[in-house]
This record gives structure tokens, sequence and C-alpha cells, in this order.
């Protein structure tokens, strides 16, 4: 039987663990609020140079191997490797295309806040913000999220973050995107419901659309959705987290609307890169289908140059990095 005395000594020795930082702990629990309850808006703390650094010690085997490439477009069309094209001063809408999995998430975020000092706070999928004991997966593997600065989608959040003249991450496509099946890679799923661009008129945001290309590079899809509902447990798996998960779209009974929450097999493979590149938008009145436009000429223009990338592999990028030191930025195409 464990006395008080030996549980304050348990508690102790946890908090004392190497790796254990109690701020971070209660910031990824939502423990920390000035009201009533939690508020991800008001409430958020930013992280810290050290909880950064682990975000990149927790993915190195992704950015390392990756070398993922950032372009952006300065104001007078001109395109420059870097983020420099993206504005510093807020509201902006950062308004693009979601890889499977997410796989550019955190690597972008990270390289934001790395490079320009500028936070991008999620517009997020309340799965991500589920608790409790009978969820479909253990609830801290998105705690990550939560450090970053992700809030629950909603028309309060976008509207609160636009007025605060915060930089808002927005995926149109959503989990649609993110849990894509086989064949669909870099295909938009997005709702004719231009309700950003609305929002984002009212606030005066700059619209700032990107496109993303990897995923193929990254890995090869062995089992999708359509797959997994033949394979018996994992069809209820799949139902069950589909059913907790909640779906966003719900009543849409376009191809649009099937939102199924379910983890993709894959296989990695010898990466090749991972590409971003920005556009850059003056105003938030910007009609949707063309900011629907820029986000997949963005993509069209990254598989293409992709092609003359002469380190999109990974033995000339080692090789780069061998002569030049770890540390080092590999280069890319001619821009």
């Amino acid at each position: 039987m464990k006395t008080s005395t030996d549980t304050h000594a348990h508690c102790q020795n946890v908090l004392c663990e190497d790796g254990v930082d109690l701020v971070t702990i209660i910031k990824c629990t939502c423990f920390y609020r000035r009201g009533k309850s939690h508020d991800h808006l008001s409430d958020y703390i930013m992280p810290t140079r050290y909880e950064i650094k682990q975000q990149l010690d927790n993915h190195k085997l992704l950015i390392g191997p990756t070398s993922p490439v950032y372009l952006s477009t300065l104001e007078d069309g001109k395109i420059v490797g870097g983020l420099e094209g993206i504005p510093s001063e807020g509201p902006v809408l950062f308004v693009g295309y979601h890889m499977l999995l997410g796989l550019e998430l955190i690597p972008m975020v990270t390289q934001f806040l790395k490079e320009r000092n500028i936070h991008l706070r999620g517009l997020a999928h309340p799965m991500l913000f589920l608790d409790g004991q009978d969820v479909f997966v253990d609830p801290q593997i998105f705690d990550k999220f939560k450090l970053i600065g992700g809030v629950p989608i909603s028309k309060f959040s976008i509207y609160n973050l636009l007025r605060s003249k915060s930089h808002v991450l927005l995926y149109p496509g959503g989990i649609r995107e993110a849990f894509h099946k086989k064949g669909e890679e870099y295909k938009l799923f997005w709702l004719e419901k231009p309700e950003f661009v609305r929002v984002g008129s009212k606030f005066g945001a700059k619209i700032v659309p990107f496109g993303v290309v990897g995923e193929d590079d990254i890995c090869d899809f062995v089992l999708d959705s359509d797959d997994q509902r033949n394979i018996p447990f994992l069809k209820d798996f799949m139902e069950e987290a589909t059913r907790q998960a909640g779906n966003i779209r719900e009543g849409d009974e376009t191809e649009l609307g099937n939102q199924k929450c379910y983890l993709p097999v894959i296989l990695p493979k010898i990466p090749g890169r991972q590409g971003t590149r920005a556009k850059r938008q003056r105003e938030g009145s910007r009609v949707y289908v063309q900011v629907k436009s820029e986000v997949e000429q963005c993509i069209a223009y990254l598989k293409v140059k992709r092609e003359s990338d002469p380190y999109r592999h990974l033995l000339p990028r080692l090789m780069y990095q061998a002569s030049h030191g770890l540390s080092s930025e590999v280069p890319t195409f001619d821009i």
C-alpha cells in the first residue's frame, strides 16, 4: 500500500526526470485558463524555444531526410527562396492544400517561427481536441497541435483570430485531403462556400494561397479507406473513429462530405523532397475560385520544377551535406 508520502515522492521524481516539463504539460492538457473554462485563443501561450526545439527533434526523421524547400512570392511577383514574401503584419489567411497525414504541418509551422518569427494559428478538426479514456487513440498524440497553436475550427475561431490580426492557417479541404484515397494526391476537396473569403474581407485580411508537394516522394500508399472497408477489424476501427471524431461536413451527401477518419497504411521509401510555395494576395475580397486556382497553380509549379532539382533524391543531398556540413541548407532547382 502506498502512503501519501510515497505518492508525493513519486510525483517529485517524475517531475525531476529529464524531458518532463510541467509548463508544457499544462499547455497540452489545456489546464491553464483565465476564466471558468479554457479558451484556445485568449489562454494560449506561445511555445518556448525549448518546445520548438523539441518539436524539431521529434520530427527530425521527417525534416532531415526530406530537406524541405520553401518558396514565397514578393510584392512585385518575383519568386524567392525562403519566406521573405510572407506579410509580417496580420491579419493574414494562409490557405492551402493539406498533404497526406498533414506531413507538411509541423515542419512548416516551425519554419515560419524560426525564419520569420511568424506564428501560424492553425484551424484544426475538433478530433484533435478529444479527451477522455474511450477515444479511439491516445489523446496525447495530438498534444503537439495544441502546443503549436491549433484552434478548433469554427466561424467564431476564424473571426476572433482575424480580429486579433493573427496569421491564420486554414485547410479548406480538411481531413478529406489529409486522409485522402489512392490516386487523390494533390487533389483539392473544397466546399463551394467561400466563408473564409467573406470573413477575411471583413477584416481586410491578406490571403496567401500555398501549395505543397512531396508525399509521393516520401511514402507509398498501401491501404486506403476503400481497402480497409474489406478488412473487418480495420473497418470497425474506421467507423468508430469517424463516429467519435464527428463530421464537420455532416449533411453533405457528395464526395466532399465523405470525411472518413482512418489511418492510411503507408510504406516509407527512400525520401525525395518536400516543397512548399506561397503566393501573395493583397485583398481579402479575392474571389474564392481564384484562391483555389492559385493553390492548384502552386502545386503544379512545384511538381514541374522538382523534376529539375539536382538534389531531389537522397544521395545527392547527403553528399552535399557531407561536404558543407550537416546543418547546411541544401540548394534546389533554379527559381
